[in-house]
């Protein structure tokens, strides 16, 4: 089964739009980085995804904490009302979870080494 990454995007949008949150608000509301939620709003990267972080958004949003990841997945989202489904393997969602912050962390180390690399250039003594 195919998840459809452009459909998560829309509806999140949609939700935000009705809400009249800006992106900030969302990713503050929701704990999450405000970075992952820019890419999955704007759908600018497609890649795997925390259960949780997908819950954390839909439950944010007030919507059935599975909604998005149904959404993902091509199904009918549930009623707000309906029970969770709790079958979802814990241990693989945490794991998820600290590899997108792992992710995050090396992107902000990459970034920061080449602005060192660029400030001493502009310190060294001239030759």
């Amino acid at each position: 089964m195919s998840e459809d990454w452009a459909a998560v995007a829309k509806a999140i949008n949609e939700r935000v739009n009705e809400l009249g949150w800006r992106q900030r608000e969302l990713a503050e509301r929701s704990q999450v980085s405000q970075a992952i939620v820019r890419e999955l709003q704007h759908h600018t990267v497609e890649r795997r995804r925390s259960a949780r972080t997908l819950e954390a958004l839909s439950t944010t949003l007030g919507l059935h904490p599975q909604h998005l990841n149904a959404v993902l997945n091509n199904q009918r989202p549930p009623h707000p009302d309906e029970p969770v489904d709790d079958n979802a393997d814990r241990l693989m969602s945490r794991l998820d979870a600290l590899e997108q912050r792992l992710a995050e962390i090396a992107d902000r180390l990459d970034t920061m080494q080449g602005d060192l690399s660029t400030v001493a250039d502009h310190v060294r003594p001239k030759r």
